[in-house]
């Protein structure tokens, strides 16, 4: 891959690079001191990913990714000096389109690789989400869920945290059907974005554990690195399984469990994102014949995982973020047979 590095500060800048050139399949694109000529290096020379920090003079990571992904989208991975002293930064920027974010490594010695492990690990998982397209194996078949008559299950990557929260706003008070998020994020970030959508919603949201059972008007977070499924008794569970699938944890894996599983009326929504992750999902639920809602171009940060849906067919609904709320409250006030798309 080609990289681009935003950093202030040299010593900063000179160990990503020589943690990049170490590593024989990703290369330097250029090196830019703060925001602004990060603005302006990604309009002269657009790279495969960006590694963006926070807090910067002149122009923050924050404004920079905004700018970035309005007028030149690609990947950005935040990497900054501690991601805790700047959380609600990570997230605004993730908001704007940023995929996700670590800390910067901590040199030891000669070797920049060392320290590095997280990092590379986190690029590599970049460049798979970009350019993977397959479909995750289904689960099998199953009896019928007990619980909640109503399940709505969401999928989101890249600006999803902000695309959450603006759904959430919307929704009334005593929303009768459970929901279920997928997001793309660091498992270590999930308390602290369950914490942030619930000051922006009028329901309870908490990490899922695995056992836990979709409430009504309650939101459950995929909460670890694996990926979330509904079983065969209703719950919810992680599996490592498939393996070799990009996207961790993945839209895709749980819109296909639910789809075999839930035996009630189930509405898909499919928000922002980068890449393919749900589009594949959100297609299965459609020929299962349920309700399938995705975010449409105007409104998303990037236009990825709706666009590969609208692609396949797969969305009954395309539509701008503000309606997304209004459209869900409608389906599911409708007799649970005539919730269809």
């Amino acid at each position: 891959m080609r990289i681009g590095i935003v950093n202030d500060l040299p010593m900063a800048a000179e160990l990503l690079r020589r943690i990049i050139v170490a590593a024989p399949e990703h290369q330097v694109a250029w090196i830019a001191a703060d925001g602004r000529e990060a603005v302006a290096a990604c309009a002269r020379d657009l790279p495969d990913l960006v590694l963006m920090d926070i807090t910067m003079p002149h122009m923050d990571g924050v404004e920079a990714t905004r700018r970035i992904m309005a007028a030149t989208p690609c990947p950005i991975l935040l990497v900054t000096a501690s991601i805790d002293a700047n959380v609600s930064g990570v997230y605004e920027a993730m908001g704007h389109g940023a995929l996700d974010a670590v800390d910067i490594p901590t040199a030891r010695g000669d070797d920049p690789v060392a320290p590095a492990a997280t990092l590379l690990a986190k690029i590599a998982t970049i460049g798979k989400l970009v350019g993977d397209g397959r479909t995750p194996r289904p689960a099998p078949a199953a009896p019928e869920t007990r619980g909640p008559r109503t399940l709505v299950a969401i999928g989101a990557s890249a600006g999803g945290p902000a695309a959450v929260a603006a759904v959430l706003s919307r929704l009334p008070a005593g929303f009768p059907a459970a929901l279920v998020l997928v997001q793309h994020v660091d498992p270590k970030f999930v308390p602290g974005l369950a914490s942030w959508l619930a000051q922006q919603a009028r329901l309870p949201v908490r990490p899922a554990a695995s056992g836990d059972r979709p409430e009504a008007g309650t939101l459950l977070i995929a909460a670890t690195a694996d990926h979330m499924v509904l079983t065969a008794a209703g719950d919810l569970a992680y599996t490592a399984e498939p393996v070799s699938y990009p996207y961790r944890p993945s839209v895709d894996v749980f819109f296909e469990s639910a789809a075999r599983h839930w035996r009630g009326p189930l509405l898909g929504v499919l928000l922002t994102g980068m890449g393919r992750d749900g589009a594949q999902g959100l297609l299965t639920l459609r020929k299962a014949g349920h309700l399938t809602i995705a975010q449409d171009q105007a409104s998303s940060a990037v236009y990825g995982m709706p666009k590969a849906a609208a692609a396949l067919g797969a969305a009954a609904d395309i539509l701008p973020l503000a309606l997304i709320a209004d459209r869900l409250t409608e389906a599911i006030g409708r007799p649970s047979d005539e919730v269809v798309p």
